[in-house]
């Protein structure tokens, strides 16, 4: 196969390590994968299986890092969840322009908010039954204590439709 950038060289395909700054981080490297390069203009092409496997990989060792999150954590993390900047500010109840300091690293994020986006990747799938936008309508107004009702079904526990 002809190069599509330079259109002369022919493409040879190696396994060797990427430096996968096209998820937006830049310190994520994928090791031995397979890697079509150009011998002419030495283009590189990486192959990359599942995708979505690998995001989800990235996003729970980022959420079980130790250290605060960067700048560009919490924006790869606010994209693997699915979330705008404003529908991000909007669930965890701060201002859009405080997202957008956090994730080009003006301010750090604190610790509770931190804390807060790590629950949300660690407990969430990416496509989601519950939307977390709807997060941002929760908890305004004070409310009566909810009387839940939970039944057990054969998919497992649900709760009571009255």
């Amino acid at each position: 196969m002809k190069c599509p950038i330079c259109r002369t060289g022919v493409l040879e395909t190696r396994r060797e390590n990427h430096h996968y700054t096209e998820s937006g981080l830049s310190n994520v490297v994928l090791l031995d994968i397979e890697v079509e390069r150009c011998p002419h203009c030495d283009e590189r092409m990486p192959a990359i299986p599942r995708i979505e496997q690998l995001h989800r990989v990235i996003a729970f060792a980022l959420a079980e890092q130790k250290g605060r999150l960067s700048g560009e954590e919490v924006r790869f993390l606010r994209k693997y969840l699915g979330l705008s900047g404003l529908h991000f500010a909007r669930t965890i109840g701060v201002d859009q322009a405080t997202v957008s300091r956090w994730e080009n690293n003006k301010d750090p994020i604190g610790p509770t908010a931190d804390r807060l986006l790590r629950l949300m990747v660690l407990t969430r799938p990416p496509v989601q039954e519950y939307a977390l936008e709807n997060l941002a309508d929760v908890a305004q107004d004070d409310a009566p204590p909810l009387q839940l009702g939970v039944k057990v079904a054969e998919t497992g526990w649900q709760v009571a439709r009255a």
